[in-house]
């Protein structure tokens, strides 16, 4: 609990404008602050039951941390928009999201592939979700120009060449990423059942597939390629995180998760 405040308080922070040192130095205290409480959540430390616990909200935060892990590194080598309100304002829901809905306890490992399957699982989000940014970015800074404007989004700062490189050598990773976990999961499976996590996560699979052979083969780019990554991402967040959501929040009772057993 006292790190999941630490990072409420840190994101409030650092979601009014200005350049002070304080809301500069905030969203790193809350980054920090947020993975804490987010390792902790996920041992199950200071909740009821025991074992690893997994849920869509602790799936949903480690989505936003991982994003935020990837813009300070990106901000170190390219001039990155600057979204601190953004980030602060998605950072802090997570966070609440996940007090408020700590998910289930008392879940244990079937295969010693598993965890590798479940971070390469998370990292894939966190790939993805970075892909999305920029591609909001892209769409607004394409906008724009075609209004003639200086994307305000973008400050003028960041080419338009650039930022989509930068958007599909994150589709790219995601794709690698989201490939292993899926592999590794057919992998350790005792048998393969054609739920609604493994449909999603195979339809999100096959769209991100599509859109990086349409991108080699016929040059996809601009809004064409967002929708393709848009679609792909609301479908690989369905497979985990909205799934769980359905049996957590609205039908109240545990949903099965791939390599674990409860």
């Amino acid at each position: 609990m006292l790190p999941a405040v630490l990072a409420l308080v840190a994101y409030a922070l650092a979601w009014p404008q200005g350049e002070s040192a304080l809301v500069r130095r905030a969203l790193p205290v809350a980054w920090v602050a947020h993975g804490t409480a987010l390792f902790a959540q996920l041992l199950g430390v200071g909740l009821p039951g025991d074992g690893i616990r997994f849920g869509f909200a602790p799936a949903l935060s480690s989505t936003v941390w991982l994003v935020l892990a990837v813009h300070a590194i990106e901000s170190r080598f390219v001039p990155v928009p600057t979204i601190r309100r953004l980030l602060a304002g998605l950072g802090g829901l997570a966070v609440l999201v996940g007090l408020l809905f700590p998910g289930e306890g008392a879940i244990h490992a079937v295969s010693p592939w598993a965890p590798l399957h479940w971070l390469m699982g998370f990292a894939s989000y966190g790939l993805f979700g970075a892909a999305v940014l920029h591609a909001i970015w892209l769409d607004r800074a394409e906008r724009a120009m075609r209004s003639r404007r200086v994307p305000a989004a973008t400050g003028g700062s960041l080419p338009l060449l650039l930022l989509e490189q930068l958007t599909f050598r994150f589709v790219s990773a995601g794709f690698v990423v989201l490939s292993g976990a899926i592999v590794l999961g057919s992998w350790f499976m005792a048998t393969w059942s054609w739920d609604h996590k493994t449909v999603f996560s195979v339809l999100g699979w096959a769209v991100f597939a599509g859109l990086l052979g349409g991108r080699r083969a016929f040059g996809w780019r601009g809004r064409r390629a967002t929708r393709w990554l848009y679609v792909g991402s609301v479908l690989l967040l369905l497979s985990y995180v909205g799934s769980r959501f359905v049996f957590e929040v609205l039908l109240h009772r545990p949903a099965a998760v791939a390599g674990l057993a409860s």
